[in-house]
């Protein structure tokens, strides 16, 4: 299905009927469709609401780069083109990052009693000492090749310097897309995670690299009606262990 948004034509999956409406974000480099399993899960007792983000699968990139504030905008708009006014709101990874965003806010448009964030980004990042050498290093070689003498010379050695180093969500990214992640990888939600008013429940796994449980415990604590729920596997944990993951939230969405 389609819908235009703000002048963007976005795709989204609508599937599933019934008194509760979910609308799922998803995360960093993906599309709804591979959450195929919540949506079909949730779908025999919902109906499940999933948008392409701007930027991702099927639906147009933004004309400028987007910061998660924006990102949040659209869920409103969106929800609001397609008439949803009450939600439980589930995000993973960056789509948590957007809710948090979304419902820190002191007054929305869309009444969001329920919240499910699954190993959400949005914390600062825990890098390796291996991890700040590949950056600073780019940023040296940034730093040096463009000053005028050798940007003459090597003109695509900044390029050059950005696919080795660059991580693959960057390196597949449009430049307008590369601008969006940067943004949103300096952004800290900290501060916000004691305005979410809404029942939040997390969904972590227990050996999550990119966004680490420590995260998921510190969200527990600063979320004033949080609870956490540890699978075991990694980012993708919901999936891997899905029968425990949909039991979880079966129990949270119908109580």
């Amino acid at each position: 299905m389609n819908v235009t948004v703000n002048g963007l034509n976005i795709h989204y999956i609508d599937k599933g009927v019934g008194d509760t409406t979910v609308l799922l974000l998803h995360g960093w480099g993906v599309d709804a469709s591979l959450y195929h399993l919540l949506i079909d899960h949730l779908a025999a007792y919902c109906r499940v609401v999933a948008p392409d983000l701007p930027g991702f699968g099927g639906s147009d990139e933004p004309s400028s780069p987007f910061t998660p504030d924006d990102y949040a905008d659209f869920a409103l708009a969106f929800a609001e083109a397609l008439g949803i006014t009450e939600a439980v709101t589930i995000g993973h990874s960056n789509g948590g990052r957007v809710l948090i965003k979304l419902l820190s806010r002191p007054s929305l448009s869309l009444t969001v009693r329920k919240a499910v964030l699954i190993d959400s980004a949005g914390l600062p990042a825990h890098h390796t000492f291996s991890y700040y050498v590949k950056v600073y290093s780019f940023k040296f070689i940034k730093f040096l090749f463009s000053l005028p003498p050798l940007k003459q010379l090597f003109p695509n050695a900044v390029d050059k310097a950005r696919s080795k180093h660059g991580s693959a969500d960057y390196q597949q990214a449009s430049p307008v897309m590369r601008q969006s992640m940067v943004i949103a990888l300096h952004e800290d939600v900290t501060p916000l995670l004691s305005s979410i008013k809404a029942s939040t429940l997390l969904i972590w796994g227990k050996d999550d690299t990119a966004t680490p449980l420590s995260d998921g415990q510190t969200m527990e604590r600063l979320i004033p009606d949080a609870g956490l729920a540890v699978l075991e596997g990694g980012h993708w944990a919901f999936a891997e262990r899905f029968e425990q993951c949909g039991r979880i939230l079966d129990v949270f969405i119908k109580e």
